[in-house]
Order: C-alpha cells, then structure tokens, then sequence
C-alpha cells in the first residue's frame, strides 16, 4: 500500500515536471529573438534547445534518475531568471487596464509643448 502511493506521488511529481517544462518550452517559443540577445540571456534557440532536452528526458526516464533532476533545474532557471528578463525587455507584462506611450506622463501624453 505504501509502494502504491508512492508510486503515484512519483508519477503526480513527474506530470508536474514535465508541465514545468513544457510551459518553459513554448513560452520561449513565443517570445521574439532579439529579446533574449537584449537582455544578455543566451539565445532563443538555446533555450528552446534546452528546454526541450529537459521535456524529453523528464518524459523518458525516471524521475529518482539524475538527468530529469538537471531538466528540471533548466526549466526553473529559464521560469525564474529568463523569462522575467525577456519579458521586461520585450516589453510583455501582465496585468490589465489601459496602458499608454512611453511618454505618457502622470497627466496625460506629453506633446512635447505643442
């Protein structure tokens, strides 16, 4: 019965994983190129590279193995430290409302005088 349940908090683990891993994979394959360069983070098909590496080898083999254990380091480095990168320098960002120009100030755009 312990066996049991182990086994499937191992395989719950190993969905969440590869979930992990697959968000990190088409969430770079959404974002635009230079934005990687700009904001100094390897490159776009490196991570894509990567993090598909990561998905396969958390698919193929088992999660007390030591490769799904370095994909998943991978996808949390891309999660925490290149996709918040990216998406400041691309621009993106949550949240809703009504966002302005660059040079819309505290009042309203600002015309330059005009």
């Amino acid at each position: 019965m312990l066996m049991t349940g182990f086994a499937g908090f191992l395989g719950l683990l190993k969905i969440v994983l590869m979930a992990l891993a697959a968000f990190g994979l088409f969430d770079a394959a959404f974002r635009r190129e230079d934005a990687f360069r700009a904001a100094d983070k390897q490159t776009k098909v490196f991570w894509l590279v990567i993090l598909g590496i990561a998905l396969i080898v958390s698919y193929l083999f088992s999660i007390l193995s030591f490769l799904p254990i370095i994909g998943v380091i991978a996808s949390i480095v891309y999660i925490v430290d290149v996709r918040p990168a990216v998406k400041q320098v691309s621009g993106g960002g949550g949240g809703g409302g009504r966002r302005g120009s660059s040079s819309d100030g505290p009042y309203g755009p600002y015309n330059g005088g005009r």
